[in-house]
């Protein structure tokens, strides 16, 4: 495989601005078609035009993961005006349309103003698109989120593993007691709960623990993501063993859940970037709800245009009912399928009163940052919307300080001014902000890679 070199990956720039809905959609369409991605069974192009845009709020952090995505430099930056975010927002709606799922990141989300966290939200969802909380959940009080759903949040997404080093946690299995107490945190405030957990050399053998955990709780749990280690950023722990693959933890996630599961039924753009799975869950057995790939496909190519939103099931279930009432020939295949798994399902049926619950599994395999693949990079449904457009997250990745210390313009009424990103400042002309001469920061300012140079440096001094 040919990686892009250091000058294409300079030259790489967000996306154009499509005309319009239809075309946004049709571009998607036809580099697919020309990577061999498209097809009955590809979500991409076929559903929606992305699968979902990071927001990034906030560069500050309060962990140090060893397998951070941010920057060396990440720490020096001052959170972007509001005025700007809310640009941001406007620019997911004009390329990708409403129903976007909007994950609003950072650095950690919940480190930026509780005020303009909810404004955000509220802005996000006033627009008709889905915002999703992305947190490390320590500053996620249960206050924060009743707030938050009030203002509009639909999902809650808690990152947790032991790449986090969270002191009294050595072991995934040990950090449960944190993911049960985020479940009751977010509990019965209206929000789907999810999880990520990055798949790393030292947490690889404790997956499956980790997937009996989501499954024992798929009454509270909608999704567990599962994030393959990468070198990017600032972490520490850099390229992942050999051992670790999409195949490997895809084994891994079947021997958690006690049953095969099929991760290509539904695709989500690049197979080689993200795959997704779903189970059926009673009475604490699992089930794979996309074992007949033929009829997954069927179904999804002809309900493609049913909209389905998440903030409101019972639309949806309506929805679904008059798609089936206008195409009986559907019934038979459906019914029978159902019937199937409902037979296999039987017995933790009757144990669990009739009671079944969904759990999905996405793997996401983030490139490393001087290892990206042009045909992933083009059909990349995960981007991050930048001030001059969306773009890929592993590129993002790749030359994040290019766009973090990049002057922000801000449309004042009067005259536009340029938000300075290290000082803070507004001016009437960009200065350009030189990366190699920003102020050395406090040893306690900084992260991974940098703060273990600086100890090394003290130490050395000293």
């Amino acid at each position: 495989m040919g990686y892009m070199t250091p000058e294409a990956i300079a030259r790489y720039s967000p996306d154009r601005l499509p005309s319009s809905n239809a075309k946004a959609m049709d571009r998607v369409t036809r580099t697919l078609a020309r990577l061999n991605l498209a097809g009955p069974n590809q979500q991409s192009g076929q559903r929606w035009t992305i699968g979902c845009v990071a927001l990034e709020i906030t560069q500050r952090c309060n962990l140090d993961c060893t397998l951070c995505y941010l920057s060396e430099n990440s720490e020096a930056v001052q959170d972007i005006p509001i005025e700007e975010i809310f640009r941001r927002i406007d620019l997911i709606r004009a390329h990708f349309g409403s129903n976007t799922d909007v994950q609003i990141t950072g650095g950690e989300p919940t480190l930026r103003k509780h005020d303009e966290l909810l404004a955000i939200v509220r802005k996000v969802r006033s627009l008709g698109l889905r915002p999703t909380l992305m947190t490390n959940g320590l500053r996620a009080t249960r206050s924060l989120l009743r707030q938050l759903a009030s203002a509009g949040l639909m999902d809650v997404a808690f990152h947790v593993d032991t790449t986090q080093q969270i002191k009294g946690f050595r072991t995934e299995i040990e950090l449960n007691v944190l993911r049960r107490k985020f479940i009751d945190r977010a509990g019965g405030l209206g929000l789907s709960i999810m999880f990520n957990t990055t798949v790393h050399d030292n947490n690889f053998d404790e997956i499956p623990d980790v997937v009996r955990f989501f499954a024992a709780n798929a009454a509270s749990v909608r999704t567990a993501s599962f994030q393959l280690q990468a070198d990017t950023g600032r972490g520490v722990q850099r390229e992942r063993g050999a051992r670790i693959t999409q195949e490997t933890l895809a084994r891994q996630i079947e021997l958690g859940a006690g049953t095969s599961i099929r991760f290509d039924a539904s695709l989500v753009g690049h197979p080689s970037c993200s795959r997704y799975g779903m189970c059926l869950e009673a009475n604490g057995s699992l089930y794979d709800a996309f074992d007949d790939s033929d009829l997954i496909a069927r179904v999804q190519a002809a309900t493609a245009d049913i909209k389905l939103d998440r903030a409101n099931p019972s639309a949806s279930v309506k929805a679904f009912a008059r798609w089936l009432a206008f195409n009986p020939t559907q019934w038979w295949p459906l019914l029978h399928r159902v019937a199937r798994k409902a037979w296999q399902m039987k017995g933790d049926l009757l144990r669990a009163h009739g009671h079944v619950h969904t759990l999905s599994f996405v793997m996401h395999n983030f490139m490393d940052s001087k290892r990206l693949d042009e045909d992933r990079v083009s059909a990349c449904v995960f981007k991050v919307m930048t001030s001059e457009g969306p773009l890929s997250m592993c590129m993002h990745n790749a030359k994040r300080d290019n766009y973090i210390f990049q002057p922000i313009r801000l449309y004042r009424r009067e005259t536009d001014q340029f938000w300075d990103p290290v000082l803070a400042r507004t001016t009437h002309e960009p200065l350009e902000v030189a990366i190699g001469s920003l102020p050395t920061l406090a040893t306690k300012r900084l992260k991974g890679r940098s703060r273990i140079k600086a100890l090394r440096l003290r130490k050395t001094d000293g």
